[in-house]
């Protein structure tokens, strides 16, 4: 168990990451525990460094005494062959997000899984989950998807653009959930899915500043229907405006960022994290333009 005495210095690694709000979120939940606790962006574009370099930073930040480090995009499944042991998790879903460093030992992890759980659970506590749709299986589109069906979701239906990347992603998750349902399905059969549908995930980009514009034909939408979306920024994306002025539940794409941030802090301080606390200054962040 972590005490005030203690110090830690963490590290995110990955690309393009100085405007992440993950640093900030961890640094204010530490100084509300009375922890002294700095936490650094490693921006691989800024070092100009590239994504193979995750296992030479990871050494030499246990060399300097860094207590642990979160990794992002491109190095999730990179960095996974460089590490002494790796949580059940994030075995199952190639992909390592959050790394301690314990004795000098690596020890690898993934939150963005457990993150979206906890969002669920915290935003849509009650929500009904035997049939869910989910657009897009990149990234953060598989730990979604591993969370959905570790949470119980009986048929799951994954549809991307590239139909060869949900076909492989709905082959492997069915192997390691061979009691449930996973198929993949062109966009064509979105009216049918959703229409058999509790809920819908969009796991695609699409809705981002970066990215405008709705990733399905929001007409498909019914009110008895619960939205989540991963994206963030924005918060309220074009998805959740239009599921919400459907009548649905929704779920915005801050409490998966948000729950990432609580399971990861746990992790490296052994201290149970506030998400509400952590989730308001997570908006107060967005609104403030970081």
């Amino acid at each position: 168990m972590s005490t005030a005495s203690e110090s830690y210095l963490v590290g995110l690694i990955g690309e393009g990451i100085t405007v992440s709000l993950t640093p900030p979120m961890h640094e204010r939940e530490a100084d509300l525990h009375g922890l002294r606790y700095l936490y650094r962006p490693v921006d691989l574009t800024a070092i100009s460094r590239p994504a193979e370099a995750v296992s030479a930073l990871l050494r030499a930040g246990s060399d300097l005494g860094f207590n642990a480090f979160n990794i992002t995009h491109p190095c999730k499944q990179l960095v996974m062959e460089h590490l002494d042991e790796v949580s059940d998790d994030a075995q199952r879903l190639d992909a390592v997000n959050t790394v301690l460093i314990r004795d000098g030992r690596l020890i690898g992890y993934n939150t963005d899984f457990s993150g979206f759980t906890q969002g669920l659970e915290y935003g849509l506590p009650d929500a009904a989950i035997a049939s869910v749709v989910q657009v897009g299986t990149g990234g953060a589109g598989s730990a979604v998807a591993y969370a959905l069906l570790k949470k119980g979701v009986q048929k799951l239906t994954l549809v991307d653009l590239d139909a060869g990347r949900a076909a492989g992603r709905a082959a492997a998750l069915a192997s390691l959930f061979p009691g449930q349902e996973v198929e993949a399905a062109s966009a064509e059969v979105l009216p049918e899915a959703l229409a058999a549908a509790d809920g819908l995930v969009n796991a695609t980009p699409v809705g981002m500043y970066t990215h405008p514009g709705l990733p399905i034909d929001t007409s498909l939408l019914e009110q008895r229907h619960w939205v989540a979306d991963v994206i963030y920024r924005p918060v309220e994306t074009d998805l959740i405006k239009a599921a919400t002025a459907k009548g649905c539940r929704v779920l915005d794409g801050g409490h998966m960022a948000v729950g990432q941030a609580v399971d990861a802090f746990r992790l490296i301080t052994g201290l149970e994290p506030d998400p509400a606390r952590i989730r308001t200054h997570f908006l107060e962040l967005v609104a403030a333009g970081r």
